[in-house]
C-alpha cells in the first residue's frame, strides 16, 4: 500500500464501483453500497440515456447518497456523496469521438468535508487500445490543472502496466496491491484504479471480493479510507 501514513486528517472513505448499467442483482448492489457507507461514490457505467436524472436520483436515494454530479453530461461517469459532503462546484468534459466508436467523458467535483477541501474526478476509458491513450491525455490535461488534494477513480480497461494507467497515475499514489477487478463472478485482470494526490493518506484500499460483489455487477468495487489533510 502506498500512501502518507499517519498524522492528522479528516477521514474520507471513497468506492469506486462500475456497476455495468444496473443490470444484475439491484438488491446485492444497493446492500453493498449501503453497508460500505461511503462518503463519495465514484460510479461508471451509470445511467445515461432515457429518464437518467430520475434513474441517478433513485440510484443515490436507494443507496442513502445525493446526486453531486454526472450522469449523461458525462456519458455514464457519475458522482455520488453522502450529507457529510458539500459540493462546491461541479464539472464534466467529454472526450474526442472516435467514428464508430462510443462517446466517453469525465466527471469532477469540488467538495469539502469537515473543512477539509478535496476534487475528486473519475473516467470509464474506452476498450479500444488504440483509443485509450488519447482518452487518458484529454483527462490528466484537465487533472493537471487542479490544485489541492484530489481523488481519481476510473475503470480503466487496462491493467497497470498499461500506457494509459500509466499516464493517469503518474504523480498520484494508489495500492501496490494488484488483485484483479474484473470479471466479478472469476477474476482475472486488474482494470479498476483510485489513486489520490500526494498528502492524502491511505489508510485502508480494499477491493471487495465476496459472493455479493460477484452477482451485484460484472467488476468488483475498490474502498479507500483516506485522510484529507486538514485546512
Amino acid at each position: 500500500m502506498s500512501g502518507v501514513a499517519g498524522g492528522p486528517g479528516v477521514p474520507l472513505r471513497v468506492v469506486s464501483y462500475n456497476v455495468h448499467g444496473l443490470r444484475d442483482d439491484r438488491a446485492a448492489l444497493i446492500g453493498l453500497v449501503r453497508d460500505l457507507a461511503p462518503d463519495v461514490l465514484v460510479v461508471q457505467e451509470a445511467p445515461r440515456r432515457f429518464r437518467w436524472r430520475q434513474k441517478c436520483a433513485r440510484l443515490a436515494s436507494e443507496t442513502g447518497l445525493v446526486v453531486a454530479a454526472g450522469g449523461l453530461p458525462s456519458l455514464g461517469n457519475l458522482l455520488l456523496v453522502s450529507l457529510r459532503v458539500a459540493i462546491r462546484r461541479s464539472w464534466c468534459m467529454r472526450y474526442p469521438l472516435t467514428p464508430g466508436r462510443h462517446l466517453r467523458g469525465a466527471v469532477f467535483a469540488e467538495g469539502a468535508v469537515r473543512g477539509a477541501t478535496f476534487t475528486v474526478s473519475g473516467s470509464h476509458l474506452a476498450t479500444d487500445p488504440a483509443e485509450r491513450p488519447s482518452q487518458a491525455a484529454c483527462w490528466k490535461a484537465e487533472l493537471d490543472r487542479i490544485e489541492g488534494p484530489m481523488i481519481v477513480a476510473a475503470d480503466l480497461n487496462e491493467g497497470p502496466g498499461g500506457g494509459a494507467w500509466r499516464m493517469v497515475e503518474d504523480g498520484l499514489l494508489g495500492s501496490a496491491e494488484n488483485a484483479p477487478t474484473f470479471p466479478a463472478a472469476v477474476p482475472s485482470r486488474r482494470i479498476d484504479g483510485l489513486f489520490v494526490t500526494p498528502g492524502v493518506a491511505i489508510e485502508r484500499y480494499e477491493i471487495i471480493s465476496t459472493e455479493r460483489t460477484r452477482v451485484a455487477s460484472d467488476h468488483l468495487p475498490i474502498v479507500a479510507d483516506l485522510l484529507l489533510p486538514s485546512s
